[in-house]
């Protein structure tokens, strides 16, 4: 298979992997009724918990994917930066990808167990797997939330550090990540 990404870049498809995923979290979240269990299954939030539920089933689809082609393809080689630099970016990428699986996961088990089908596509729905545990499922659920929030916070500064390191140490990380189009000036600091 031809190497999809550049001595400097990470490839197109773990570009498309990396922003679409950002999105679909993004706007998942936005888009998550949250609360109680009368207030998630509410009539009224219906449309949002739908939304909601495919969206988080296909960010957990694409991530999968994600890892396949992380396997497959060489990903760039890492930019010159201090020590804990590197360590503290394993950590948050490691704990990103725990949490992409995560999070939508919980939110599967914690319908299931409540009793609740999920929704594919705005309008299949998928009746639970496994016999109804309504308090575990509740329980799960309220995990979920908490998870959801701590993958935006972790996002948060995982954006954050890519703007500091693309202002400050103008070293390249953000740019590895973006279009060879957008015209990102070459890296200062190469290897």
């Amino acid at each position: 298979m031809a190497e999809d990404s550049s001595r400097t870049r990470y490839g197109g498809v773990a570009q498309l992997f990396h922003w679409v995923t950002a999105i679909l979290v993004l706007i998942a979240f936005i888009y998550g009724p949250g609360g109680p269990e009368d207030r998630v299954y509410a009539l009224a939030r219906d449309p949002e918990r739908r939304l909601h539920e495919t969206l988080g089933l296909c960010v957990i689809a694409l991530v999968v994917l994600r890892v396949l082609w992380r396997v497959v393809v060489t990903r760039p080689a890492p930019l010159p930066m201090a020590r804990w630099m590197h360590l503290g970016s394993r950590a948050v990428q490691g704990l990103l990808y725990l949490l992409l699986f995560a999070v939508p996961l919980t939110a599967i088990a914690g319908a299931w167990l409540a009793g609740h089908p999920l929704t594919l596509l705005g309008a299949i729905d998928i009746p639970p797997w496994v016999r109804e545990s309504h308090d575990v499922g509740v329980t799960i659920a309220e995990l979920h939330g908490w998870l959801g929030d701590a993958i935006l916070w972790l996002a948060g500064l995982h954006a954050a550090a890519a703007i500091y390191h693309h202002v400050f140490l103008r070293d390249g990380v953000l740019v590895s990540m973006l279009p060879n189009r957008i015209g990102a000036p070459e890296p200062k600091h190469r290897a």
